[in-house]
Order: structure tokens, then sequence, then C-alpha cells
């Protein structure tokens, strides 16, 4: 009787907050397995949002609150690490409320140590997860959580220009570069590979299926992108750390790197007739704001903050994280895109010094997103709002909000020709097993342009990334963050000349041969001629991983990539195709 009112009164409080992040090591297979036990929250919902923040090792100010239950120092340090390894992606550093409500003291205090205790421990139907009837955390940690969000959220520490510098790291200065290409690498189809838990690049010869060098790099590398010459490749982690590559040397590795942050996600680099390499930009989680470097160096020259108002209810923000950055093609401009303010910033950098921002309201929580195949309009996800936002970077303004499935998440994107509406930008999505199509041809298709002209059903929610290539008649969809392992494990391919066929699903992780592991696999990524499609199989990091690369003509297995050093794979980025925005 005293479990059933205990979980009568934990679905009351569902309406007050909402999920805090399981942090998913990759370590620990075991926990990866649970499904979400409350119907509110999926599995790969949960996934989308986890892993443990930078922060949660960072020194930070402890504003004592004498009215919040009292703590030790040792039981609010444990507790800052949880919370920031399990909490923060969705709650937000200082617990303002990201894509999950705040839990500041003035709500915390007034529920109490013991309501919220019975809220963290057995979770809710509105997103909560049952941390502690889950295993997930101890009783002791229970407890300690519910007077740690009572506690006034600690202060990270700022990230300015001095600590930049300070981080700052011009290993091989540019005189001391080579002057042409000093190796015999077809430059164009080499893979930059996410070694995901080793802090670590691998870069892999597309033509030799062969590792060309292992580049020490931030922590859980997020993107790599390249410059517009296609010399210099760009990565950053999730500890903020980027790092600048050039493809020249005979082997290929760093020749400069930075902190710009505490956390972030993104990176590029201008792209503009008469910019090609001249800056880099970077947009971190924490501190909120963006940095624009020398191109070949990576000096940091400016720092903008984005802190500010949400587009819908007009109400400050003090975290808006930037959730990522893409240079445009029709002018010396980077798009950024704002998490939780639903801000698009068209930031102009032809005069950085006198800099000018166009500010486009969209909707909140932007995540990723990819260019139509004209390269004029950027489509991007505001993924708890379940929405694509489409900027014309030519005009300067927004062109279209359009309703999607349930927290689409892209990646950049597919663009294809459907073969009734003409050129469409496919995204997946995270909460459901629906692929939107969207028109993108306001010209000759008007009447399909910015509206959702087919959604085709894949193998079920936990999506990344979907892919396709302007010589291939496939399209590539991933479920890594599905909760059912045979769905996981392998991965939906649909024909693009007739899209009423049901997807041939393919046994990819089978085909790896790896043995035990989580083996999901993540990320197709074309080579440079279009007749390969690559994906990770990504285990434990102390479980066998592998890229199988599959013929995309005959959907085949090709090539199988084993390698102790290939430390859980996940993101690909083929040099051609990140450098000329192909998918």
């Amino acid at each position: 009787m005293k479990h059933f009112k205990l979980r009568v009164l934990a679905s009351l409080l569902g309406a007050v907050l909402f999920p805090m992040t399981i942090s998913l090591s990759l370590a620990d297979e075991k926990k990866e397995d649970k499904k979400a036990p409350e119907k509110g929250v999926s599995d790969a919902e949960i996934k989308y949002q986890a892993g443990g923040s930078p922060l949660a090792d960072q020194e930070m100010h402890q504003n004592i609150n004498e009215k919040a239950p009292k703590m030790t120092k040792a039981e609010f340090d444990r507790g800052k690490q949880i919370y920031f390894e399990r909490c923060a992606g969705c709650h937000g550093v200082l617990r303002k409320g990201a894509t999950g409500k705040p839990l500041t003291p003035d709500i915390t205090l007034e529920k109490g140590t013991e309501y919220l205790k019975v809220f963290i421990g057995y979770g809710s139907p509105a997103g909560m997860p049952n941390w502690g009837t889950s295993g997930e955390l101890t009783e002791q940690e229970v407890d300690l959580m519910a007077r740690y969000v009572q506690q006034e959220p600690p202060m990270p520490p700022e990230f300015g220009m001095k600590e930049m510098k300070a981080s700052w790291k011009l290993i091989v200065p540019p005189e001391r570069r080579p002057k042409k290409k000093m190796n015999t690498y077809n430059i164009e189809n080499i893979f930059s590979t996410t070694l995901r838990d080793a802090g670590e690049v691998a870069l892999i010869d597309g033509d030799t299926k062969k590792i060309i060098n292992i580049v020490k790099t931030g922590y859980a590398v997020h993107i790599s992108r390249m410059s517009a010459s296609g010399r210099y490749l760009y990565v950053v982690g999730r500890d903020a750390k980027v790092n600048v590559i050039d493809l020249w040397m005979e082997k290929p590795d760093n020749v400069a790197e930075i902190k710009i942050g505490l956390e972030a996600r993104s990176v590029d680099t201008s792209k503009y007739k008469g910019y090609e390499d001249k800056y880099a930009i970077a947009g971190s989680y924490w501190p909120p704001q963006y940095t624009i470097m020398k191109g070949d160096t990576l000096e940091p020259l400016k720092i903008v903050s984005t802190r500010g108002m949400t587009v819908d209810a007009q109400e400050f923000h003090p975290e808006p994280r930037v959730a990522s950055i893409v240079a445009t093609h029709h002018k010396p401009e980077f798009v950024v895109n704002v998490k939780e303010t639903g801000k698009i910033l068209l930031v102009n950098y032809r005069d950085i010094n006198n800099l000018t921002v166009t500010e486009i309201g969209s909707a909140r929580f932007l995540h990723d997103g990819g260019w139509d195949s004209t390269k004029r309009y950027f489509l991007v996800a505001a993924n708890q709002s379940n929405k694509i936002a489409v900027v014309d970077t030519k005009e300067g303004k927004l062109q279209a909000l359009i309703d999607v499935g349930k927290i689409p998440h892209p990646g950049r994107g597919a663009n294809f020709i459907h073969p009734k509406y003409g050129p469409v930008w496919a995204t997946g999505h995270l909460g459901d097993e629906n692929i939107a199509l969207i028109g993108t041809d306001p010209i000759k298709h008007k009447k399909q342009a910015w509206t959702v002209v087919e959604m085709l059903k894949g193998q079920g929610g936990g999506s990344l990334f979907l892919k396709t290539h302007p010589k291939s008649k496939n399209l590539w969809v991933d479920t890594p963050l599905n909760p059912d392992p045979k769905i996981s494990q392998s991965v939906a391919v649909f024909d693009i000349a007739d899209l009423s066929k049901a997807p041939q699903i393919l046994p990819i992780a089978e085909w790896a041969g790896v043995g035990e592991g989580a083996k999901r696999v993540v990320q197709p990524e074309y080579n440079r001629a279009g007749d390969e499609v690559w994906f990770s199989v990504w285990s434990a990091k102390n479980q066998q991983s592998a890229i199988v690369i599959v013929d995309d003509k005959t959907r085949k297995l090709k090539t199988v990539i084993k390698d102790p050093k290939m430390i859980t794979p996940t993101g690909k980025f083929n040099v051609y195709n990140t450098q000329h925005d192909v998918y």
C-alpha cells in the first residue's frame, strides 16, 4: 500500500519537473539494456540527452542557502557530479530549465526533501526516469539529490579571452608548414572518424581502408568540418577543445589547438569567395557564446555571448547553448543556431571588429541541420518543438517553420529528387518511426515547397542520421538509440525510385563480426565516389567496434575495418562530401 501511494504521488509530480538525463556510460552496457520504465519518455529520448558534461569535474562556487537542507562539502560535490553527469542535459547548467523544467530553489524548496525523494526515486509518467527503483541511484544518492536540488545552483567559471589564449597552442606555425601536399593520399577520400571515448580521431584512407594516423583531440569529438580549400580539418570535442589538422603534411596531424569554453558541440570555417580558410568559428554550451578565430592558427579574435531573450515568452535565458554552426555560400556569413532561445543568427564576418548580426526568430531548442540541394536554404531542427526551421540565407530571413514528427534529428539531412514531388530534404526522428520528406523547390514545385510531402515509416524511434548521395538511388536510415537491439544494430534502406516499397533491413552489426557488445549502428557516410556507404558499429570502449562498408548499388557487404585502436567509433566525415556539403 505504501508503494502504491508513492507511485501515485510520483505521477502527480510529473507536471512539476521534467526528465533528468540518464548518463549512458558505454563501459556499462548492462544499464543500456534497460528500457524506459515510464510511458512519458522513450529510451531513445533519454539516451539523446545523455552523456556526462565536462562541467562535472570543474571547480564551482557553492552559494550557501540558509533555507536549504544541510549538506557537507563532500555531499555537495557528489551531488554536483551526479547532476552534471545525468541531469544538466535537460535542466541546464544553472537549473533554469533547458529542454526540461527549471529546478531552482524557489521551486524545489517549496516541495521539500521527502516530496523530491519520491519523485527522483520513482519517476513519473511525464518523463522523469525512476532513478531509485531502476537501481541507477542508491537510496542514499536519491536522498542526496533531493537535498542538492534545493541548494543554490553552483556557478561554473566563465571562459573569456584570457583563458582561451592560455589554452591556445600553435603546434606548427604556418610558415613551417608544407608549401604543397607532401603525401600521396587521395585527400578527398579520407574519412575523419571520431573515436569517442578515446579522445581521438582516426584518419582513414578511403581507398585502401587503412588508418593513416590516430590524432589526439578533445573528448568525444562531436563533428569534423573542412576548410574551404580542403586542406585543413577542424574538430571540436565536448570538452570544448578545437583542433586543426593539416592534411598536406607527410603524416597529417595537429597544427593548432585551443579550448573555447568548458563544453561545446560546433565548429566551422569561412567558405565565401575571398575568405577561404581565413576564419574559424566555434560555439560553446558553457559559457553560452561563440568565438571567431584565425582559420590557420586558431588564434582567438572575438567572443560573442548568446545570452538573451527567448523567441516565444520573451523571457531572459541565462545559458542559451550554441547547438550548431554552418558557413553560408552566398555571403560572408555564419549561421549560428542557439538552442534555448530559438534564435538563428546570421553572423557577417566581413568586418569582425564591426560585427553585423541578423537575428531570426524561429522555435526553441534548435539543434542540427543541413542545406537544401541549392545551398541557399538552411533547414534546422527545433527538436523539442517538433519543427524544422527554414532560413533563406540569400535574403536573410525565415522562410518557413514546418511541423514534423517527434524530436526531429536530421544530422545534416538528406537531399534527393522525389519521383512525384521533386527536390526534397529528409529528416528522421528520435521520438517516432517517421522520416519526414520536405519539399525544397519554391520555383518548379511551389505547392510542395516547405511542406511535408510524405512521411516514410522507418524501423522505429531512435534515429540519429540518414544519408543519400547525388549518384545514389538509396536512402539509408540508422536507429542506434532504439531500445530493441535488432533495430539498433541494423539499418533501413529505401529505394528512392519507389518509396512505396518497404525498406530493406540490413544486419550491419552482424556483418561486423565483433562479438559481444551494444553494437549500435550509427551514421551512414558516403565515400567520394558515392558508391560505398560506411557505418560505425559502436560498442563499449572495452569491447570491439568496427567500421562496416557496404556497396551502395548491391547493398552487399564490401569490407569490415577492425583495429584495436578503433575505440568507440561514431561519426565519420568524408573530406570531399564535408567540404562541399554533399548529403
